[in-house]
């Protein structure tokens, strides 16, 4: 077998990027095929040497920055007619009114400057120019997170832009402690990718293995969220989620506070939050926000319909295939009477209603909302209830894989709940085959599936397994009044385990 080195070429890293000196000719000549690059000579106030010359990408610099910032001071300052020279120096120390003044030779730096909605200024026998930072902050508003429903806590959810986003994490933790470390992630994207974490909270070790991890993804474009999480988890052969990610900057700095490190990146409207733990997929933004007796009700709940979703089809199809001793014989007559004239096997039913429970799903997803809400209305009604009258599938099979679609709904996490659906139509498969058995078989091999995932060293399952203990065990189901949790979980290794007196 030829190693994977052999199959696939090298993926090129030129450096320089750009091989060309920095100089106006080159940079024209390097975006001569740009629509949006534009150039503005301006000549100074009083001066009658050579002009200076500006280049921007428009649509990416706010023009009324530029005009007041920079246009405004060379054409009416009289402290930049003098010599070239000299007001060259004047300009990078603080003759134009603008906030981020950097001195670039390099053309990789200057190319990247202008793509990032910065504009740079030319000043004939300079070296290199000066590159301004004026970029428009054109962006979404904060508004409420659209995946996320907020009942009792903070309305703002995060946007598309990073900057915005790492300001409503400040807003939200004002420490001086909370730490932001950027790398940039692609190499046509140029994706800025923010790690954010508490000093002296937050694990040393798991901030360090998120940095390695950044560092060696190597790849043309980091665009989507799967670009970040298939490349910075360990396991990609799962379909459980290892990396929590919210839309909401209170539930994020909640992370950030227990312990956890989160992750920014520009483009995505979402925090990702490491380590990730079965336990954590469970838990709502609400839950800590109602009493805490409510609370641990509705976790019982969210766990109840966990196992319901997931054995339910599986334990149906195994007890009227297998098992029919197991129901009560009234209930047997009438699932008898009922399926008197289905033709098809019930473990063909079940399956085939789960699929097309899914695609009820996929279509309400994808259509647009108005039409998405009617096709599901019809789907589940209307077609439903006409292949019952139809004799194609018995109420009985509705009714169970109903009550599971339903029960899957309950957890917090849409990934976690795909994963959920997935193993239980493999579930369905193994009850199919061998009923009681094959589904007990199922069964550990999910919890040995479980127990071999790793999220940034810490095992998937804690607290309910490694050192956690009972006590942590019950924590992750019962949530106690918040002025006794006096302390942060073990599991996530932090310096400083105490969190209020």
């Amino acid at each position: 077998m030829p190693s994977q080195a052999a199959q696939y070429p090298p993926h090129p890293r030129p450096q320089p990027r750009i091989p060309l000196s920095l100089t106006l000719e080159d940079v024209k000549a390097y975006f001569s095929g740009c629509a949006d690059f534009s150039t503005r000579t301006i000549r100074r106030a009083g001066a009658e040497d050579s002009a200076v010359t500006l280049c921007y990408l428009a649509g990416m610099v706010k023009m009324e920055r530029v005009s007041d910032y920079i246009l405004r001071p060379l054409a009416q300052d009289a402290a930049l007619a003098g010599p070239l020279h000299d007001a060259f120096a004047q300009m990078g120390e603080g003759a134009l009114y603008n906030l981020i003044c950097v001195h670039r030779t390099a053309m990789d730096e200057a190319a990247a400057d202008l793509v990032a909605g910065w504009c740079l200024l030319f000043c004939p026998g300079e070296s290199g120019c000066l590159s301004l930072m004026v970029a428009t902050e054109d962006k979404r508003s904060v508004g409420p997170p659209a995946s996320e429903t907020v009942l009792k806590g903070g309305r703002d959810g995060f946007v598309e832009s990073l900057r915005t986003n790492t300001s409503l994490v400040r807003r939200h933790l004002k420490a001086p402690e909370l730490k932001i470390k950027e790398q940039t992630v692609g190499r046509q994207s140029l994706t800025l990718v923010d790690i954010v974490y508490i000093e002296g909270i937050a694990d040393p070790e798991i901030v360090k293995r998120l940095e390695e991890r950044l560092a060696a993804i190597d790849i043309d474009a980091a665009l989507t969220a799967g670009s970040l999480e298939e490349y910075l988890t360990d396991q990609s052969h799962t379909a459980f989620p290892l990396l929590q990610y919210t839309e909401r900057p209170d539930r994020f700095c909640g992370g950030l506070a227990e312990g956890r490190v989160g992750l920014l990146a520009d483009g995505l409207p979402l925090g990702y939050l490491a380590p990730g733990t079965v336990s954590t997929f469970f838990r709502a933004g609400q839950d800590k926000a109602n009493n805490w007796m409510v609370a641990t009700l509705i976790t019982l709940l969210r766990y109840f319909c966990v196992l319901v979703t997931l054995l339910l089809p599986a334990l149906y199809v195994a007890t009227a295939t297998f098992h029919q001793e197991m129901i009560p014989t009234r209930l047997a007559l009438s699932i008898i009477a009922a399926k008197q004239d289905v033709p098809f096997h019930t473990a063909f039913e079940v399956i085939i209603m789960l699929l097309a429970f899914e695609i009820l799903q996929e279509a309400g997803l994808r259509l647009p909302q108005s039409i998405g809400q009617t096709v599901s209305i019809i789907g589940g009604l209307v077609v439903g209830q006409a292949a019952v009258e139809a004799r194609i599938v018995s109420p009985a099979v509705l009714i169970a894989v109903a009550i599971a679609g339903i029960a899957g709904y309950t957890a917090p996490s849409q990934e976690m709940a795909g994963a959920l659906r997935l193993w239980r139509l493999l579930l369905t498969i193994c009850a199919s085959l061998a009923g009681l058995f094959g589904v007990v078989a199922g069964i550990g091999a999910l919890v040995g599936h479980l127990a071999r995932l790793e999220s940034f060293g810490v095992p998937y399952l804690t607290p309910f397994s490694g050192s956690a203990g009972i006590k942590g065990a019950a924590r992750a189901v019962v949530r106690p009044p918040l002025p006794r949790e006096k302390l942060r979980p073990r599991w996530l290794k932090t310096p400083n385990r105490r969190k209020q007196r």
